[in-house]
C-alpha cells in the first residue's frame, strides 16, 4: 500500500503526493487580453528602468519569482524557489540559441526582457494566476545556514583585497584560465562560441571554441551582463575579480543544494530532529570533503554541472508538482547538465528515463496525451544534444578524450563506495520501496551506479587505471550518495509524542535538532569546538581544503616573488606577449596566459603554450636547460607568425636571448621588467582597479 503524505500545493486530495496529480490545480480562469498586455509592458519596462541605473542584478532575484509564482511545486517557499532556479537555468542556457543570433547579442534589457515576457506569455495560456507559497521550514534555517557557513569560509581569503590582490586566487589553476578564455569569448562574440567560431578563437585556444561545453560560461557571462548591467564586460581586471566570485557563489550554492536535496528526497515523513540530523551529516560531509579543490583546480564547469546534477536528480526522485512542472524539470534539468558538463549527460539522461518509467501514471490518458509529451521529449532531446552534437561532429575525439590523463580531484573512495552501499540500503528498505520516490530512488542509485562503475570497469581494462574522467564521473555517485542519507533519514523511528504544549514540543525539538547537527559536525567535519588536540596539534577539521582555502593556503604564486605579479602597464606592447617572470616552467604558462587574458587575447595561448616547457627567465640556468628552454622560445616565434615580445626579468638573459634569436633568423623582441614596474597584489593596485 503506497503511503499517502501531507497534500503539498497543487495536488488534489486523495493522492499520493509524490505520484501527482492527473493535471495541475490552480484556479483556471478566462484570458485577459489586457492583463497580459500589462504583463508583458512590465517584462520589458522593469529592466528598462533597472539596468541604466546600474541595478540588473535586481533583475534575476525578479526573474526568480516570477517563474516561481506560475509554477505549482509542492513544499514551501524554498522548496518552490529551487524548483523555479533550474527552470531559469535551463530557459537562459536555451535562449542562449536564440541570443547568439539575433543582433542584441547578451544586452541585459534584450535578454532579460524575452525571458520575462515568456513567463507571463506562458502564466497567461496555462490561466496561472501568480501565486507563491510563503510557508518555511524551521530546516530552512540549516539549508540557508549551510550557505552561509561555505561562504564565510570562501570568500575570507578574499575580504578586503583589491581586484589585483585576488588574482592570486583567481589563477591557482591553468583550468581556470581555460575557463575564463571561454567565458570571456561568450561575452565578446555576444553568444556561444560554437555559432561564433571565428570570432571567438581570438579569445581562446582552438578548438576549445567548439569542443568544450559552454552552457557555464554563456550562464555566468549572461549573469555579468546583468551584474555589471551591460553586455560590455569593462576592464578585464574587474571582470576576473567577478568571475572569482561567481565561482565562489556556485560552490556555496553546490553545497547548500546537496543539503536541499536530501531534504527533499527525506519528503514529509522526515521531520523535526531527524531533518536536522540529515541536513547536518550532508553539511558536515561537506564541509570536511576534499572537493575544494574543484575551486583551487579551477574545475569550474564541474561545479556548476555538479550543481545542477543534484537539483535535477532530487526534483526526478520525488516530483511532488503537476505534469506539466514534471515534463517542464526533466526537460530543464536534461538541457542544463549536458550544456554545462555534457558528462554527466549520460547520468541525468538515464536518471530522466528510469523517473518516466517509474512515474508512468502521471501520463496515463488517450494516444493524444503521450503523443504530445513524447513530440516534447523528442525535442527537449534534441536541443539537449545540440551542442555536444556540435563538438562530435566537429574536432572531438570521444574515446581519446575519455582516456585523458592529468591532475583531478579524487572522489573519496569511503564516501564513493560506502555511500553508495548506504543509499542502495535505504532504497531497499520496505518503508521507502513501496512509494513512487522510493521506486524512482531505487532506480537512479542502480542506474548512476552503472554508469559510474561501468565508466570505470572500462578505464581499468583499457587504460589499466582509473583517469581524469573517471573521478569526475564519480562525482555523480557521490551526488547520490549525499543526497540518499534523506531516504536514510525517512527511516529513523521517534516514540509516540509524550502529551505536552505546542511550545514545550518545539523548544525540545529545537534543543534536539540543534544537538543533531552539532554531532554532525563534530563526527563528519573533524569540528571540536576549540578542544585542543594532545599536545597541541591541529585538529581533523583545520586540515581539510576548505579551512585550508580560507587561511590562504591555495594562493598563486606566479612571478619571481610571493604573490600574482603582472605587468604595471601591457597596453603599449603591441601584439603576442610571452611573460617569462619564473625560472618554473608551469608559472611562466600561467604567466604568459594571464598577461593575453588582461590584455583579450586569450587566442594568442594556442602557440604560446610552448610556454610550458619554458622554465628561464628570472635567473641564469644550466646550459643544457637554456638550450632545452630556447628550442621552444624558437617554436613558438615560429608557430605565433607575428611580432611577439617576450618580457623576462633577468637583464643578462634578456641581452642573449634577443641574440640568440636574432641569430636563428627569427624576429622577437625581448625586454626586461626592472623591479620598480612589477605589481606586487599585496601593496600595489593595477590599472583600472
Amino acid at each position: 500500500m503506497a503511503t499517502t503524505f501531507p497534500t503539498p500545493e497543487g495536488v488534489r486530495p486523495g493522492r499520493a503526493a509524490d505520484e501527482g496529480p492527473p493535471r495541475p490545480a490552480g484556479a483556471p480562469g478566462r484570458r485577459s487580453l489586457p492583463v497580459l498586455a500589462a504583463f508583458v509592458a512590465a517584462a520589458w519596462l522593469v529592466p528598462a528602468a533597472l539596468v541604466p541605473l546600474g541595478l540588473g542584478i535586481v533583475v534575476l532575484p525578479i526573474l526568480l519569482l516570477a517563474v516561481a509564482s506560475v509554477i505549482r511545486v509542492g513544499g514551501g517557499l524554498l522548496d518552490r524557489l529551487v524548483v523555479a532556479g533550474l527552470i531559469v537555468v535551463g530557459s537562459v542556457l536555451v535562449s542562449g540559441l536564440l541570443f547568439s543570433l539575433w543582433p542584441w547579442g547578451l544586452s541585459p534589457v534584450a535578454t532579460s526582457g524575452t525571458l520575462l515576457t515568456a513567463v507571463a506569455v506562458t502564466g497567461w495560456l496555462a490561466r496561472r494566476r501568480p501565486r507563491i507559497p510563503l510557508r518555511v521550514r524551521p530546516s530552512d534555517l540549516i539549508v540557508l545556514g549551510t550557505a552561509g557557513v561555505f561562504w564565510r569560509y570562501l570568500h575570507h581569503p578574499l575580504a578586503g583585497k583589491s581586484a589585483a590582490e585576488r588574482l592570486s586566487f583567481f589563477s591557482t589553476a591553468e583550468d581556470r584560465l581555460n575557463h575564463f578564455s571561454y567565458f570571456s569569448g561568450i561575452q565578446h562574440v555576444g553568444g556561444y562560441n560554437f555559432l561564433h567560431q571565428e570570432e571567438a578563437r581570438a579569445y581562446m585556444m582552438s578548438p576549445a571554441e567548439v569542443t568544450y561545453p559552454q552552457g557555464t560560461h554563456f550562464l555566468l557571462a549572461w549573469v555579468d551582463s546583468l551584474v555589471h548591467s551591460s553586455a560590455d564586460p569593462g576592464a578585464m581586471l574587474g571582470v576576473m575579480n567577478r568571475y572569482l566570485l561567481y565561482v565562489l557563489v556556485a560552490y556555496t550554492l553546490l553545497a547548500t543544494a546537496l543539503v536541499w536535496a536530501a531534504r527533499w528526497i527525506g519528503g514529509p515523513r522526515l521531520r523535526g530532529w531527524r531533518t536536522a540530523a540529515v541536513c547536518g551529516t550532508v553539511m558536515a560531509l561537506m564541509l570536511a570533503s576534499n572537493y575544494t579543490y574543484l575551486v583551487i583546480h579551477g574545475f569550474d564547469s564541474t561545479i556548476i554541472g555538479l550543481l545542477m546534477f543534484t537539483v535535477t536528480l532530487a526534483l526526478l526522485i520525488r516530483p511532488a508538482m503537476g505534469r506539466a512542472e514534471y515534463a517542464l524539470v526533466a526537460l530543464a534539468g536534461l538541457i542544463t547538465v549536458t550544456y554545462v558538463y555534457n558528462l554527466f549527460g549520460a547520468a541525468v539522461g538515464l536518471a530522466v528515463v528510469l523517473s518516466v518509467l517509474v512515474h508512468r501514471r502521471r501520463f496515463a490518458g488517450g494516444p493524444r496525451r503521450w503523443l504530445r509529451y513524447a513530440l516534447m521529449g523528442a525535442v527537449g532531446l534534441g536541443l539537449a544534444g545540440l551542442p555536444s552534437a556540435v563538438s562530435v561532429l566537429s574536432e572531438l575525439d570521444v574515446a581519446s578524450t575519455a582516456s585523458l590523463g592529468g591532475p583531478s580531484v579524487e572522489a573519496d573512495r569511503t564516501l564513493l563506495v560506502g555511500g553508495m552501499l548506504l543509499a542502495l540500503f535505504a532504497a531497499l528498505a520496505p518503508t521507502n520501496r513501496r512509494t513512487g520516490a522510493g521506486q524512482a530512488h531505487l532506480a537512479v542509485v542502480l542506474g548512476t551506479g552503472a554508469v559510474v562503475f561501468g565508466f570505470g570497469w572500462y578505464q581499468i581494462n583499457t587504460l589499466g587505471e582509473y583517469s581524469y574522467y573517471f573521478e569526475k564521473l564519480a562525482g555523480c555517485a557521490i551526488v547520490v550518495a549525499l543526497i540518499s542519507l534523506g531516504a536514510v533519514g525517512s527511516l529513523l523511528r521517534t516514540p509516540a509524542p509524550v502529551r505536552s504544549s505546542r511550545g514545550r514540543r518545539l523548544a525540545t525539538d529545537g534543543v534536539l535538532s540543534g544537538l543533531a547537527v552539532a554531532t554532525a559536525l563534530s563526527l563528519f567535519a573533524g569540528m571540536q569546538w576549540n578542544v585542543h588536540s594532545f599536545k597541541g596539534g591541529p585538529v581533523a577539521w583545520h586540515t581539510n581544503s576548505l579551512i585550508g582555502w580560507s587561511r590562504g593556503d591555495a594562493w598563486s604564486d606566479i612571478g619571481p616573488r610571493d604573490g600574482a605579479t603582472v605587468l604595471a602597464d601591457l597596453k603599449d606592447i603591441q601584439g603576442p606577449v610571452m611573460a617569462l617572470y619564473s625560472n618554473d616552467d608551469y608559472k611562466n604558462l600561467k604567466s604568459t596566459w594571464l598577461a593575453a587574458l588582461l590584455r583579450e587575447r586569450g587566442g594568442d595561448m594556442l602557440p604560446l603554450y610552448e610556454t610550458h616547457w619554458i622554465n628561464i627567465g628570472a635567473a641564469p640556468r644550466p646550459e643544457p636547460e637554456y638550450q632545452a628552454a630556447m628550442e621552444h622560445v624558437r617554436l613558438a616565434i615560429t608557430k605565433v607568425g607575428q611580432p611577439l615580445t617576450i618580457v623576462v626579468v633577468d637583464r643578462g638573459l634578456a641581452d642573449r636571448m634577443g641574440r640568440d634569436i636574432a641569430d636563428a633568423g627569427l624576429k622577437a623582441t625581448v625586454v626586461t621588467m626592472p623591479d620598480n614596474q612589477w605589481i606586487h597584489p599585496w601593496n600595489k593596485s593595477f590599472p583600472g582597479d
